[in-house]
């Protein structure tokens, strides 16, 4: 895909989003009382993966509430909330290599579909944009249509293993100890200057 037709897309998933969040529902900065929440989204949405045959991945646990916390003090995990402020995805982010890098995102299946998880990847976006970073990355399933194809229809594009940095390399070094691997994994990155 050409940058200007990735550009367009882009631009027409963040305006569908936006349409979708001009309700009642919302994003905003994760509460210290919402990890519990968290965790019950992830897990949620993880079932997703035994459609797949990916038993081992839909069984996986949640990240730790302690993890979630240090995202959450530190400023960077973000919820989208349905219209009585509950939590249905949630969103946190790391700095790697000196650029953002998405560690997790997860939409409660009952909202997926609804360009929820495209509305909270913008808002990461205009936030690594604020604070200088020239790209997002993330490391995904590559052949599950809901990982990298989806990531691709916003704006990433999927690294060569020449291309990794160190801290994406030590990342996907991680992932294949805790057996991720079994299923084709990549790094991608979002150019973030000049779109």
């Amino acid at each position: 895909m050409n940058d200007a037709r990735a550009a367009g897309t882009v631009r027409v998933a963040a305006a569908r989003s936006r349409r979708r969040a001009e309700g009642k529902s919302m994003i905003r900065a994760a509460r210290a009382d919402e990890m519990g929440r968290l965790q019950q989204i992830e897990v949620e949405a993880g079932r997703s993966f035994a459609a797949v045959g990916m038993d081992a991945v839909a069984r996986d646990e949640p990240l730790p509430a302690a993890e979630l916390l240090d995202y959450q003090r530190d400023g960077r995990a973000w919820v989208y909330t349905d219209e009585g402020d509950r939590p249905v995805a949630y969103l946190i982010a790391a700095w790697v290599d000196g650029v953002v890098h998405l560690e997790q995102v997860s939409v409660d299946p009952a909202f997926a579909g609804r360009g929820v998880g495209a509305g909270l990847i913008e808002h990461l976006v205009g936030w690594a944009r604020e604070r200088g970073s020239e790209a997002l990355t993330l490391t995904t399933f590559a052949e599950v249509v809901w990982n990298a194809p989806y990531y691709e229809r916003l704006g990433f594009r999927r690294l060569t293993e020449g291309e990794l940095t160190p801290g994406l390399r030590e990342i996907r070094a991680e992932e294949a100890a805790h057996g991720l691997d079994r299923w084709p994994r990549l790094a991608m990155r979002r150019e973030l200057r000049g779109s």
